[in-house]
């Protein structure tokens, strides 16, 4: 439950940035955010490791690349199930999937989950 909730507001916080940043992404409202970001986490969660397994073989092939092409997936996946959540065509959904991508990994590195090993840069380590 924790893992979902984390992920919900990592998710919550990197689609805001992406639809404040490009004009393709749009969101009626803060309600329709919140929705979009806990289905988005829901589908990285359940639907994503799926699709993964599914296209293994392509992503094997493309060398890691396809796995760009499923994070696009659940993006869409996300704008088709909510209602009110959308983007505008193919090119604003890789740069969503761009963005989205890296304010998740900032976040992640600057709020590393207590089931993720320390490094041995954190403070008070040994």
């Amino acid at each position: 439950m924790r893992r979902l909730l984390v992920t919900w507001l990592f998710n919550f916080g990197a689609i805001w940035v992406a639809a404040k940043l490009l004009d393709g992404i749009h969101y009626e409202d803060l309600w329709t955010l919140i929705v979009a970001a806990l289905v988005f986490s829901i589908v990285n969660i359940f639907v994503k490791p799926v699709i993964t397994l599914l296209a293994l073989p392509f992503i094997v092939v493309t060398l890691g690349f396809a796995l760009f092409f499923v994070n696009l997936l659940m993006l869409y996946l996300t704008s088709w199930i909510v209602d009110g959540f959308s983007i505008d065509g193919f090119w604003w959904g890789v740069a969503g999937t761009i963005i989205i991508w890296i304010v998740n990994a900032v976040l992640h590195a600057a709020f590393p989950s207590a089931d993720e090993p320390r490094s041995a840069h954190t403070v008070g380590a040994v």
